[in-house]
């Protein structure tokens, strides 16, 4: 097969789940995959570890996006005989002029869902294409049970067209010297103290205020002197958390450090007492198994895909329930046997993920898209 790849959210969405999950997905599907080839389009810099001899760099403007998807991808793939296209980034930038089979992955449908939550002109964009990407890819992938079944409410297509295939976290999050980080982080941040950590976005949907307020009941409890740490580039409704901040009775013990260097993440990991994720919604959530991946205890949400994800191997709670999460952060804090159980059975289930696992069920997919045109194309 000749397979032309979308890869230009490697650099365009680096630092989300998309970005991520597009390098992974395509750094390990051109490892294991030496009988196709692959064109891959590409934005910016730092293609060179994706030159292989089965791979074609093409580049691509971010300032013509719309020329490029349009009409330079669909001459490009008529001109390369290309018989499959894949778009990672939810199908958007489909074109209408391609001439090859088309698979797209939708990670999640939250304009759909919780259209106040994503901004205007992407939020148009979404509902304006979203019904014609559905209806023209020949497969969609997505990225767990829960979102495929979010797919299925509100686009009723044959199941069948519907391929699962989760994520994982990077090699680098893993089980490291807990006082070494520690110390990593005392004279990098200064930050001194055992800590809470929350790390991710800053979308009202990540519930981010829920989970100060939480702290701030649990914190009149607790003894130790014990930090909530938000690492995350501020933006979204980060102002609005700075806000709670500043009016809450513990807000000197509440650290936002903003942007954290992706080598710096799985020391902040390895370090808390707790990882806290109380997400409203999530097509899988990454997060929660990069701190499982590091051995840290995890308290997570009771929706969507989360519970997919992490199974019994983290405490569950209702997230808008700010009562509950207190009480199991007291519980966990104040409770060694508790934590340690939390690390063992995370680090167990987080090896049921891999991203190596992820490519082999991407290339599955190829595969079977284009066996099945190929019986149709024989039966006409």
């Amino acid at each position: 097969m000749r397979i032309a790849f979308d890869a230009r959210g490697i650099n365009w969405y680096k630092g989300t789940g998309i970005g991520t999950y597009t390098e992974n997905v395509l750094k390990n599907l051109i490892s294991i995959d030496s009988l196709n080839k692959y064109v891959l389009y590409w934005s910016g810099e730092n293609y060179e570890k994706f030159k292989t001899n089965n791979t074609t760099i093409r580049m691509a403007s971010k300032r013509y996006h719309r020329f490029f998807q349009e009409y330079f991808f669909p001459r490009d793939i008529k001109k390369d005989n290309i018989d499959i296209y894949h778009i990672s980034q939810n199908g958007i930038g489909l074109s209408q002029n391609l001439n090859c089979l088309k698979i797209v992955t939708i990670h999640d449908l939250i304009p759909y869902i919780m259209p106040e939550t994503v901004g205007n002109g992407y939020l148009l964009k979404f509902l304006r294409d979203m019904p014609r990407i559905i209806d023209e890819s020949n497969a969609i992938i997505t990225v767990s049970e829960y979102s495929k079944k979010d797919i299925l409410r509100f686009f009723p297509i044959n199941p069948d067209k519907i391929f699962v295939t989760p994520l994982a976290a990077d090699s680098m999050y893993k089980p490291l010297d807990k006082d070494q980080c520690k110390k990593y982080l005392s004279n990098k941040y200064n930050i001194k103290s055992p800590y809470i950590l929350y790390l991710g976005g800053f979308s009202s949907r990540k519930n981010v205020s829920g989970l100060i307020k939480a702290y701030e009941k649990v914190s009149n409890e607790i003894k130790e002197d014990i930090k909530l740490v938000i690492c995350g580039s501020k933006k979204d409704d980060v102002e609005n958390l700075m806000k709670i901040k500043l009016h809450s009775k513990v807000e000197e013990n509440i650290i936002f450090t903003g942007f954290i260097p992706n080598e710096d993440l799985p020391i902040f990991y390895n370090s808390c007492e707790v990882f806290v994720y109380p997400s409203l919604y999530e097509g899988f959530g990454l997060p929660p198994l990069e701190a499982m991946n590091c051995g840290a205890p995890v308290i997570t949400s009771n929706t969507t895909s989360i519970p997919e994800v992490v199974a019994d191997s983290a405490i569950l709670i209702d997230p808008i329930n700010t009562d509950m999460l207190a009480d199991e952060l007291y519980k966990v804090l104040t409770n060694e046997v508790i934590r340690k159980n939390l690390s063992n059975k995370g680090l167990k289930r987080s090896l049921e993920f891999s991203w190596l696992k992820t490519a082999k069920n991407t290339l599955k997919v190829y595969e079977n898209v284009y066996k099945t045109s190929q019986i149709s194309s024989n039966i006409i």
